[in-house]
């Protein structure tokens, strides 16, 4: 059964919580490259993968946020796009086994089509090149996250639809610029975004880091107000990050992040996770309070 079929029926479902916070903890060190310890730390990745399922997760991600040429080539890894999402794919789906969904995590190239940083065609073939190994891993479904620009996300959307049978799920970071008043980056607004992504064809859509789950409320009432029938995903970060110490602090404890579940759940969320900040503990809260409306 596919993730949107189990939406359709009113279920709401578990996503995972972050990853580059786990790694660091594990010993990922500022200016490693955190996708290719999928190469040379399989066990530890694997490992962080079998915690969220073991919280009780629906579906987990992999470890290819930035698993794409343009991004590689900063670590001289570009040649190496296919063997770290395969084995991304696959340490996720080993540790999900075959009851839980396994989601190929997809950002940004780190390219600026506005400023002819690259050309579309480029652009398209560095999305195609990643998401075909995700799949070829074993992979479910893709989730092109963390977006701030409509043109990117869609052509990753289309390199997905375009080269594979994975389900598409595509979210946006935005900030807060007004109360109760949320932009991308690049100016876009909730439903803005929403429409060009389920009009480049995403299955699934909405919204990533950047805020704490409390505001996350707003931005999905933004886009349930425009598009009713959306399937959307939240993945909040632990509260925005306090700096303590030299290190960033993620201040909502679990118990703060599972009190407004149930007001997501009423604005229209589907899927519930977390981002930055977010740990099994974090997940494993959310689920309980999601065992209130699942039945």
């Amino acid at each position: 059964m596919k993730i949107t079929e189990i939406l359709r029926t009113g279920k709401i479902l578990l996503s995972d919580g972050a990853w580059g916070t786990f790694l660091y903890n594990k010993g990922l060190q500022p200016g490693d490259c955190p996708d290719e310890w999928t190469l040379s730390h399989p066990g530890d990745v694997e490992a962080i993968a079998a915690s969220y399922i073991a919280a009780g997760s629906d579906m987990v991600e992999t470890n290819s946020f930035g698993a794409n040429r343009y991004k590689l080539e900063h670590y001289g890894l570009q040649n190496k796009v296919a063997e770290i999402n395969r084995q991304a794919a696959q340490l996720s789906r080993h540790a999900a086994g075959n009851d839980r969904f396994v989601l190929g995590s997809v950002g940004q190239t780190g390219k600026m089509l506005m400023m002819g940083d690259i050309t579309e065609d480029d652009m398209y073939e560095c999305y195609k090149e990643q998401i075909v190994a995700l799949e070829e891993g074993g992979a479910d479904a893709v989730c092109i996250e963390t977006m701030t620009d409509a043109d990117e996300a869609a052509i990753a959307i289309l390199a997905a639809k375009d080269n594979t049978d994975l389900e598409v799920i595509c979210t946006f970071t935005f900030d807060r610029t007004g109360e109760h008043e949320y932009h991308t980056m690049m100016g876009l607004t909730p439903t803005e975004a929403a429409r060009r992504a389920l009009e480049a064809g995403a299955d699934i859509i909405g919204t990533n880091c950047g805020n704490g789950i409390e505001q996350m409320i707003d931005i999905v009432n933004d886009i349930k107000q425009s598009y009713h029938n959306a399937l959307i995903l939240v993945h909040a970060n632990a509260g925005l990050p306090e700096l303590r110490d030299g290190k960033n602090f993620f201040p909502e404890t679990p118990e703060m992040m599972a009190s407004f579940v149930p007001k997501l759940i009423k604005a229209g969320a589907n899927i519930i996770g977390g981002c930055c900040g977010t740990t099994p503990e974090h997940i494993a809260a959310i689920g309980k309070a999601l065992c209130s409306v699942n039945f």
